[in-house]
């Protein structure tokens, strides 16, 4: 009995020392296995001088999930597990973010990411699908469906950028006065970026703790560097919003600290067809902080639309 729970001993002193030596693998591991949980897997497309790595599994009307500034695809994970049940998901790392290539001499104002977006979905063979984006990702999804309205069934808005807040948040006064505070500046600096996005924090293991800032920081630069240059578009969509013809669903966190909830009454007044939510308590990102919320909210919009 005593070998037995000796061994039993190295065996859990091993594990918990390769869960701390070796952050990435046991992150990779866990990604894994919740895409798999999710019924999605990672494929890629070359588009041009971009590869773009993208999730991809359900069967059904498809949904194209885009995560925002400084995210990556698997930000839609837990979102995701709730709709590939009855509907074709496919989530990108927009060029320039997560797995996709990000070159410093490419441009990636709105523009080029819309084009690349929409070749994107022409080499998917995409015809026709639901768009939902979070952030800079509502930004582009509105945008997407204003320039290719044959191909919008709907439109997702979660706390979406685009349009200018009547009461600004802290964060974009001080993105208006030239300081980046999204982007991660030690490690010491996670705390801030993590109560800065959640009102409740979702459990955050040590591997991904460390894989998100190793990231986050050997990134910095790109973040930057396409900040500066979707800036002049940041609050383009405003004027555009009477254009989209495809029914809105506008999703909000109501302590959201970085675009703010006043935002909403601005996509409300520009867009003639929409419903509206707003999630008490809850932060910049819905679909992160309560997955399973968010994702019957939404579901209930695309499937009440079947009915029309």
């Amino acid at each position: 009995m005593k070998k037995i729970i000796i061994a039993l001993f190295v065996i859990v002193a091993a594990a918990v020392a390769a869960y701390y030596a070796f952050p990435e693998k046991v992150a990779g591991f866990m990604i894994d296995r919740a895409r798999s949980a999710a019924g999605l897997s990672k494929k890629q497309v070359t588009i041009e001088d971009h590869n773009i790595v993208y999730l991809e599994g359900g069967k059904g009307p498809t949904i194209l999930l885009l995560h925002g500034y400084t995210g990556e695809k698997d930000n839609w994970l837990g979102f995701a597990a709730y709709l590939t049940k009855d509907y074709h998901v496919v989530i990108p790392d927009i060029p320039g973010y997560g797995e996709s290539t990000k070159l410093m001499d490419a441009p990636y104002d709105l523009n080029n990411q819309i084009i690349r977006l929409h070749k994107f979905a022409r080499a998917l063979n995409l015809e026709k699908f639901h768009i939902a984006g979070s952030s800079m990702g509502g930004l582009f999804a509105g945008t997407y469906a204003v320039r290719y309205p044959e191909q919008v069934l709907s439109v997702g808005l979660f706390n979406a950028a685009g349009v200018s807040s009547p009461q600004k948040s802290a964060v974009m006064k001080k993105i208006e006065a030239g300081v980046n505070p999204l982007v991660l500046q030690d490690e010491k600096d996670f705390l801030r970026i993590y109560q800065m996005l959640f009102v409740n924090p979702p459990p955050l293991p040590y591997p991904f703790k460390k894989v998100f800032m190793q990231a986050a920081l050997n990134n910095r630069g790109f973040y930057e560097k396409a900040l500066r240059e979707i800036g002049p578009d940041f609050l383009s969509l405003e004027r555009q919003l009477p254009r989209i013809k495809a029914p809105v669903l506008i999703v909000w966190g109501d302590q959201d600290k970085i675009l703010d909830v006043s935002s909403v009454a601005v996509f409300e007044k520009g867009i003639k067809n929409h419903q509206t939510v707003i999630m008490k308590d809850c932060g910049h990102v819905p679909m992160i902080e309560r997955p399973e919320e968010a994702a019957r909210h939404y579901l209930d919009f695309i499937e009440n639309l079947k009915k029309r």
